[in-house]
């Protein structure tokens, strides 16, 4: 038997909205894990280094609820900017994002 013969498992081209949820669900859950760890270390000392880690949980939690917002108007998965779908790849390392790559590091 020929060694070419064996394919890879193909991926999807987009997560389910079960999928999607359920990794946008586990982003939220690690995130108000570790805001509530900062807001509860932050009440011993008022430390800068912990604002600025606070601020970016919240931002990265609207961006989340966001996301939330776009599986259920049918648009999670498409970027933001030029409307071509975002890669899986990218959706299953960062679940809320809003664009792709190419278009994420133009804006940047």
């Amino acid at each position: 038997m020929p060694l070419d013969t064996a394919r890879p498992e193909s991926r999807p081209e987009r997560l389910t909205a079960h999928e999607a949820r359920q990794r946008l669900e586990h982003e939220r859950d690690s995130r108000l894990v570790q805001l509530k760890a900062i807001e509860e270390a932050g009440r011993e000392a008022d430390d800068h280094p912990m604002a600025v880690q606070k601020d970016s949980l919240q931002r990265v939690l609207k961006d989340i609820g966001a996301a939330f917002g776009r599986v259920d108007d049918g648009t999670y998965g498409t970027c933001q900017e030029c409307a071509q779908p975002i890669p899986v790849e990218r959706l299953e390392i960062l679940p809320y994002a809003r664009c792709c790559v190419g278009c994420q590091r133009r804006s940047a």
